[in-house]
Formats: C-alpha cells, structure tokens, sequence
C-alpha cells in the first residue's frame, strides 16, 4: 500500500528542490511578501512559520537551525525585526491570498505576506 509522502516535488530532483524552497524563503524574507503560484506559497508556510516561532526565542540551537536556511544577514533579520513584532501572537505569522490565474500557462497565482 502506497503511504502519504510529504511535500511537493516541483519536478526537480531532491537537492534542486531543496535549493529552490530555500531560495523562495530566502526572497519572502528579504521582501516580506512574494507573488508566486499556489502551490509554492503553500510548500513555504510552514516552513516561514517555524522560523518564526523559533526566531522568537534567541538561543544557540535556534540560531543554528535558521542559518542552515538563511543567510546571516537574512538569519539576523529574523531575530531581530520580523520575530520581535510576533512576540504576542500564537501562531500565524503569513497569510496567502489567491491571485487571478497567469495568462501564459493558466497556473494559479498567490500572494504571500506577512500579517
């Protein structure tokens, strides 16, 4: 019996798929909101929001974790603008608004934002 896998495979081999979810939470980050097609901006959520809640908390293993993703610059961003402002908040850190279709090939677009 075939099992559920996790997560999306974009069409690209393990290590491309790995380098192009990190580029797309590398280019959130920078820009605080992408426009992108549904399925991207569904693959990264979770991704953005664990970096969240682990940016709220600034410890070694934490710091750790985010650099394994992010740059350094990216990395001391998120510690020190984007995760502060969601100290409070429980959860939910991004929001994903569904856009018109594109015109050329019809995928579905979305935008991803923080809240």
């Amino acid at each position: 019996m075939r099992n559920l896998r996790k997560g999306r495979k974009f069409n690209r081999e393990a290590g491309q798929r790995k380098a192009f979810v990190k580029s797309l939470i590398t280019a959130f980050i920078t820009n605080g909101k992408i426009k992108t097609t549904e399925a991207r901006a569904k693959e990264i959520k979770p991704k953005i929001e664990k970096m969240v809640t682990r940016g709220k908390v600034k410890t070694v293993a934490n710091v750790r974790e985010i650099r394994r993703v992010l740059s350094e610059d990216l990395t001391k961003k998120l510690f020190d603008e984007i995760s502060p402002k969601y100290e409070k908040r429980a959860g939910g850190y991004t929001r994903i608004t569904k856009l018109e279709r594109r015109r050329s090939d019809g995928a579905k677009l979305a935008k991803i934002e923080f809240v």
